[in-house]
């Protein structure tokens, strides 16, 4: 069933004759007015309007939307004129009172339709009465399936599986159909119709959208949970939760994923749980830099970030990645700003009446500064603690990155490099391995266990320097939230 035509029918048959379409798809919009138009019958047609050719119906200069108004109420015709750009020229005293006029004449049989399209909302004070206002919804699954066998009839010998069809056109929700036919005509002319090839062009669309708001970086997908050492807890958590993000899961009333907040020592993994689980559930990772939104740059914080929130949910279904959110929405500081308050307050209204398919994945480094009132259930479905890496999770982290770094793990002594990294962090072992790659690399050899000891020998780890944070931290998670990793059950709070 077309949405676009669902929408227009229900103020057709309250008999509105101003319809005011706010969507940027004119060519959609004429599509299904087209569609309404023949079931009106009486020679119902659609006519249109430009301030550059005037109405197309008409002969003279209507250029001047007074003019075409005016020419619209001399000799109207069954149908609808669609009006394209009188929203430039809407809040002008003669044109107010031309529409005001033309409902007037209308209202009562309500055949003569006159329909605003515009991407902008705009309508004067004097006329909301008047007006009656479509917030025109993105393109159904149908639709998205119709356009891309459309565009793949120009691309003989190519074509897209049918079992992708769902897949695609869940990938596709929030773009308009003419961005959707720019994706396909890219995916169908690069001759390869993989899965994967199709979503990172799809989300590649997406970053291309929510760059232009400036504070949402799109992050792309280079890892999966394979390649996260541990947090077997948090990992499986994801897993089971593959198949409930899905439009089928939204449809079929199935409890949908929310959020996650992931707090715990610095470098344990919170950051690559999020990149994990949106490659995972295959949608696109967007973060929001909250430097940015209180920066000023963009306007009132409050009004940049509730334009971020919007962006998000445009795209959707994705994943919405604020990394140390304690640092812009704690609340326990005495020095808290209006626009903290303010931005905190918006997000939690957000959090609680979002729509499906927006999962939020927080990070925290000190959970305490956060107030109750965000970590509390129904904001976040889960809050896991990370904490340090125990011996099975380090040998893990080991493996993963000597693999990434392209040398075969058995070719080392694990239990030497364990016993150099014991209270190191996952980020900590990476940098050493790294470290002692570029070393081997400037000699032209290849990475060894020397080049690795030489590297743990001279660094110190953040559970030396941070020993006092890190009890504190270890402290405040005891019994307040799920351990990421599956070791064995406390029975005190343990030391760093």
């Amino acid at each position: 069933m077309n949405s676009v035509v669902e929408e227009i029918r229900s103020a057709v048959l309250s008999r509105h004759p101003l319809l005011y379409l706010q969507t940027p798809e004119e060519a959609r919009v004429l599509a299904a007015l087209e569609t309404l138009a023949s079931e009106m019958g009486n020679g119902a047609k659609v006519s249109t309007w430009t301030c550059v050719t005037g109405l197309d119906s008409e002969g003279g200069d209507t250029r001047d939307p007074v003019k075409a108004i005016q020419a619209i109420l001399a000799s109207p015709t069954p149908g609808f004129y669609v009006m394209k750009d009188l929203s430039e020229f809407i809040e002008r005293t003669d044109v107010v009172r031309a529409l005001r006029d033309a409902y007037l004449a209308f209202a009562g049989e309500a055949k003569t339709h006159i329909a605003i399209t515009s991407p902008l909302l705009t309508i004067p004070e004097m006329l909301t009465k008047e007006i009656c206002l479509i917030e025109v919804p993105f393109p159904s699954a149908a639709e998205f399936i119709e356009h891309l066998l459309a565009v793949q009839k120009g691309y003989p010998g190519m074509e897209i599986p049918k079992e992708l069809y769902p897949q695609i056109a869940l990938a596709l929700r929030g773009l308009t159909l003419n961005e959707a036919g720019h994706v396909m005509h890219r995916v169908l002319g690069s001759g390869s119709v993989k899965e994967t090839d199709i979503l990172q062009q799809i989300f590649a669309e997406k970053e291309l959208i929510l760059r232009k708001a400036g504070f949402l970086e799109y992050i792309p997908s280079r890892m999966d949970v394979d390649m996260i050492g541990g947090l077997e807890i948090l990992k499986d958590w994801a897993i089971k939760r593959q198949k409930l993000f899905t439009q089928d899961a939204v449809d079929s009333g199935l409890p949908i994923p929310r959020g996650i907040l992931m707090m715990g020592v610095s470098g344990c993994g919170k950051s690559l749980s999020a990149k994990a689980i949106s490659a995972l559930w295959r949608v696109p990772l967007f973060r929001l830099d909250m430097n940015l939104v209180f920066s000023g740059m963009y306007g009132s914080p409050e009004a940049a970030f509730h334009r971020a929130l919007k962006g998000i949910e445009s795209v959707a279904p994705a994943v919405l990645w604020i990394d140390e959110i304690e640092n812009a929405l704690g609340m326990t500081s005495e020095s808290v700003s209006a626009e903290q308050s303010l931005t905190f307050s918006s997000f939690l209204t957000w959090m609680q009446e979002r729509p499906p398919l927006v999962f939020v994945a927080a990070t925290a480094n000190r959970i305490e500064a956060l107030p109750a009132e965000i970590i509390r259930k129904g904001r976040f479905d889960e809050v896991f603690f990370c904490d340090l890496p125990t011996d099975n999770e380090r040998t893990e982290i080991i493996k993963v990155h000597l693999k990434l770094n392209d040398v075969d793990p058995d070719d080392f002594d694990i239990k030497r490099l364990l016993f150099s990294t014991k209270g190191w962090t996952g980020a900590e072992i990476e940098q050493a391995i790294i470290a002692a790659r570029i070393d081997a690399n400037q000699e032209e050899r290849t990475l060894n266990l020397d080049d690795i000891l030489r590297h743990t020998a001279r660094m110190v780890p953040l559970s030396t320097t941070m020993e006092e944070q890190i009890k504190a931290i270890r402290s405040w998670s005891y019994n307040r939230a799920t351990r990421a990793s599956k070791a064995p059950p406390r029975t005190m709070v343990p030391d760093a």
